[in-house]
């Protein structure tokens, strides 16, 4: 059973930072994706970064220029790093992955095309 890691979230003021983590428990595929939902009090849940094994990103426009993503390949995690929060931010952070050759590309994993899923992350910017 693959279970997906998560580390990080909290509570931070407008204009702060944080970073969130999330690993697969064990190495299931060369290929995958892994992405990064969130869903606000009384909202949809929506997609906010994925990567691809392929090397393709996505990220949502709400956060372009303020979020980042990298990998560490060795420990199979992948890191969020999330500045300029905004309360518009505040949410559950919910790491999503996808496995095997179709799931290459960021593209299914922020389409929701995935295999497993995180319990979530809680993140709050307020004042």
């Amino acid at each position: 059973q693959v279970q997906l890691m998560e580390s990080g979230g909290g509570s931070v003021q407008p204009g702060g930072a944080l970073r969130l983590s999330c690993a697969p428990s064990v190495y299931v595929s060369t290929y995958y994706c892994l992405a990064w939902f969130r869903q606000a009090p009384g909202k949809e849940r929506e997609a906010v970064v994925a990567v691809g094994s392929d090397g393709s990103t996505y990220f949502a426009d709400s956060v372009k220029g303020r979020f980042s993503i990298s990998e560490d390949n060795a420990n199979n995690t992948l890191y969020l790093d999330m500045n300029i929060l905004k309360p518009e931010d505040t949410g559950m952070y919910n790491c999503a992955a996808g496995f095997g050759y179709v799931a290459r590309r960021a593209y299914r994993c922020y389409k929701g095309s995935v295999n497993y899923w995180g319990q979530g992350l809680q993140v709050t910017v307020s004042p």
